[in-house]
């Protein structure tokens, strides 16, 4: 009888802690740069759960090393459910596609919870260059080879594998500009260190209203309605072109049932809020998703096995 009270005690401890959760700050590492649509979706669900707990959940930027450092602290931590991970595409399956080596394992040191969005990618110019048009950049790509830049987040970051499917399906030699972030990028491309860059709606909109950029097309199956008047790539002269990205939450490994559980059911509520849905779509999100832990983790396993293909073409 004895270890049959033991694992009913255990349980019982288990479910009053997650009732209690969280009766401390929370810290929610961003492995990317402030500003950019990762930093801006992490911070809008932050905030709203902070107000529903009572508990300030602060967002910690650790950017650099193409979202590796900040991943990798997350995989290292104490799996309390104190300290969360924006689990970004590049991050999750990109990365473990592309690096050799990496000091966390996507699959087995994290526990996933919840799916927040699905989004697309502009590709973006300054005014000074002379095309309107997706099949005008690839004219003027192949008169010029080799003098296009684009700037990415990083080294086999989401935007670089965008600017790489386009170089493939169109023959245009573009090179690739690394920064710490897309923030810094969209930087570079505003001071006219880059020509040409895949960029987040979200974070290109607001250039776009200002006149400071030019959009050619959207990586999206269908029309933005962020961008209604922006055709799709494929719609432009790349037919099949695609590239959608996510973002997510995970915790550390061994985080207990019921605190993931709270976390994904209080983040869906958070998700459905008109205000949240209102901003993040006007700001370039695709879509707000709110998925199941168990649908999380069957993205990051097919996105893992869809970059390697990629990255070996």
């Amino acid at each position: 009888m004895g270890w049959r009270l033991l694992i009913l005690f255990a349980c019982g401890v288990t479910s009053v802690y997650a009732q209690g959760y969280p009766n401390r700050p929370v810290r929610l590492v961003v492995p990317l740069a402030p500003g950019g649509a990762g930093d801006i979706v992490a911070r809008t669900v932050a905030a709203k759960l902070s107000e529903m707990w009572g508990q300030q959940i602060v967002i910690d930027n650790r950017g650099g090393a193409n979202t590796i450092i900040g991943t990798e602290i997350v995989a290292k931590a104490k799996p309390d459910g104190y300290t969360w991970l924006l689990g970004v595409q590049g991050s999750l399956a990109i990365n473990p596609a592309f690096y050799a080596g990496l000091p966390y394992d996507a699959i087995n040191d994290f526990d996933p919870v919840t799916q927040l969005t699905n989004y697309g990618y502009v590709l973006v110019v300054p005014p000074s260059l002379p095309v309107k048009s997706v099949r005008e950049l690839i004219v003027l790509g192949k008169s010029r080879p080799g003098q296009l830049t684009y700037g990415i987040s990083g080294t086999g970051g989401s935007n670089h594998l965008g600017g790489e499917l386009f170089r493939l399906m169109t023959g245009v030699k573009m090179i690739p500009v690394p920064y710490k972030g897309s923030a810094p990028a969209l930087t570079a491309l505003l001071s006219g260190e880059v020509t040409v860059m895949f960029d987040t709606l979200i974070t290109s909109i607001p250039q776009l209203k200002a006149g400071r950029l030019r959009a050619l097309g959207v990586t999206l199956s269908r029309r933005s309605s962020s961008l209604p008047d922006v055709p799709t790539i494929a719609e432009s002269g790349v037919p099949g072109y695609r590239f959608e990205a996510w973002q997510s939450i995970v915790l550390p490994a061994g985080t207990g049932k019921d605190i993931i559980n709270k976390i994904q059911a209080d983040t869906v509520r958070v998700l459905a809020l008109p205000d949240v849905r209102r901003k993040l779509i006007d700001e370039g999100a695709n879509e707000l998703v709110g998925s199941s832990p168990e649908q999380l983790a069957s993205l990051i396993r097919s996105d893992i096995e869809k970059y390697r293909k990629l990255i070996r073409d």
